[in-house]
């Protein structure tokens, strides 16, 4: 288990609900990834880069619906520049994209 934080800090962690708009091969990336945009309704549209390529082609992902975090700090990814960070579970090489169990609307928070 990794180290404990209090709820305090953890409410400061802005997880939102968003639906994938377009996806793109990421070459530069290290490992293989994918460039995602995401809809997050009212806050507009994010991208980011996800090691997801074992698990899920594009056709897979095209309006997903994922969770991420939208209050991380931008960050440089190769030549990339990623503005949330997309949650999934990891299973040794494969990543589990987290996503609501029906159809909610983009930019709803998860509390």
């Amino acid at each position: 288990m990794s180290e404990l934080v209090t709820y305090e800090t953890f409410a400061k962690v802005d997880f939102r609900v968003g639906t994938i708009v377009k996806i793109e091969d990421f070459p530069e990336a290290r490992k293989p990834a994918y460039k995602l945009t995401v809809d997050f309704g009212n806050l507009g549209y994010r991208k980011t880069s996800a090691q997801i390529t074992v698990k899920y082609s594009k056709a897979d992902l095209l309006h997903k619906q994922v969770v991420a975090v939208v209050n991380f700090p931008k960050k440089q990814i190769a030549n990339f520049m990623s503005s949330c960070l997309v949650l999934g579970a990891v299973d040794k090489t494969k990543v589990y994209l987290l996503a609501p169990e029906l159809k909610i609307p983009n930019g709803t928070r998860v509390n």
